[in-house]
């Protein structure tokens, strides 16, 4: 039992004295290697916490939001269709909501502005993120403006700046009284942005939605799972963007390992035939050069992962958290949540460390049954 193991023992220690004779090709190496690793990883972590945090955010939400439709675009609609809907059976509740976005063209940011179901500000008055307090430089009692639909100023006070720890919901978020809202966007008595539909039984959601569907042939209903999917793609869409653009880089990784793997070099023949000359087997000799590729691949490997979580979990993903979050100019700063995809990080795992390894065997294996007395002459 103890044979093997010391077997295994001596040839690790050879194997990693043999990597520190050679540490300027290993370094090399193992650097592109661990880049690698490191960016496709972070991408992975990225995008899979940032999908977890949306569907935590979504665990609120109304079970089917209704629109309605006009020309394939989305429209406002009639309040009377909410107190229709809310009617049928297994609904119960229906809440008008109103929202809309407003392009700043000073500051060059986009605003969500809504009208809260409870907790509104007071006429005349607004609640904002910390995102526009930041954008517009104003603070709480400051009054800050904004171009309503006919051109004209609207003039409102900044009551609450909603704290930092709200920053990924809220950042870019202006809440105010319908009044407010009404002389912002024109909107019409009678009208709301869309309707949220909660549902006693969650089972039942594809079957109101059926039935709204029905009932008004002009509206959407859109199911809070059919929302989560979309955010699933969209984030899933914008990762494989990013592994498009380092398909370039991954594959000069790839022909650059390779090279490495299955060069061997003059001085390393020249040792494959004086461990043979001195008694080692062919499988002691494939058995050495797996150990030397498992080191680096492994190295690389946990090195890698390592950096790319403290890069997503503790530095928010700084270098192309951009790329992923989208254009807006207001990205709310937010630590994300650990969270890893093990499927993928496996699925990583198999395609990084392991053809490098079993490239690191061939050769050894073509210079292991060479004649030693050749070897080391070459």
């Amino acid at each position: 039992m103890n044979a093997p193991v010391n077997r295994h023992r001596n040839i690790l220690d050879f194997a990693l004295s043999s990597l520190i004779r050679r540490k300027a090709k290993n370094l090399s190496l193992l650097f592109v290697y661990t880049l690698i690793v490191f960016v496709i990883a972070s991408l992975i972590f990225f995008v899979h916490a940032l999908k977890r945090e949306a569907a935590l955010l979504l665990e609120g939400a109304p079970g089917i939001v209704v629109q309605k439709m006009m020309a394939g675009r989305h429209d406002l609609i009639p309040v009377e269709y909410a107190r229709e809907v809310e009617k049928m059976r297994g609904v119960r509740k229906v809440t008008p909501r109103y929202w809309g976005y407003y392009y700043d063209r000073a500051f060059g940011a986009n605003y969500t502005l809504m009208v809260p179901e409870a907790g509104r500000p007071r006429p005349g008055s607004v609640f904002i993120g910390s995102g526009v307090a930041e954008n517009q430089r104003v603070k709480a009692g400051d009054f800050i403006t904004f171009g309503a639909h006919d051109g004209l100023p609207l003039l409102l006070t900044v009551e609450r700046i909603f704290p930092a720890e709200s920053e990924l919901v809220a950042a870019d978020l202006v809440l105010m009284d319908m009044p407010d809202f009404q002389s912002m966007f024109g909107m019409p008595e009678g009208r709301a942005t869309d309707l949220a539909v909660t549902v006693a039984n969650p089972r039942e959601l594809a079957t109101v939605a059926r039935k709204v569907a029905g009932r008004f042939p002009d509206s959407r209903p859109i199911m809070k799972s059919e929302i989560l999917r979309t955010y699933d793609a969209i984030f899933d869409w914008r990762g494989g963007m990013m592994v498009v653009v380092l398909g370039v880089a991954l594959i000069s990784f790839i022909i650059f390992a390779w090279d490495k793997a299955t060069g061997l070099s003059a001085d390393e023949r020249r040792e494959i035939g004086i461990l043979k000359s001195v008694g080692w087997e062919t499988s002691d000799v494939l058995l050495l050069k797996f150990w030397e590729g498992a080191v680096i691949s492994m190295t690389a490997f946990l090195a890698g992962v390592l950096l790319a979580y403290g890069h997503v979990f503790f530095f928010s993903a700084a270098l192309f958290a951009h790329a992923l979050k989208g254009w807006s100019v207001l990205y709310p700063e937010f630590r994300l949540v650990p969270a890893a995809d093990g499927y993928q990080l496996s699925v990583l795992f198999f395609l990084s460390v392991l053809p490098y390894t079993v490239a690191t065997i061939v050769p050894a294996w073509l210079a292991a049954t060479v004649d030693p007395d050749a070897a080391m002459r070459s």
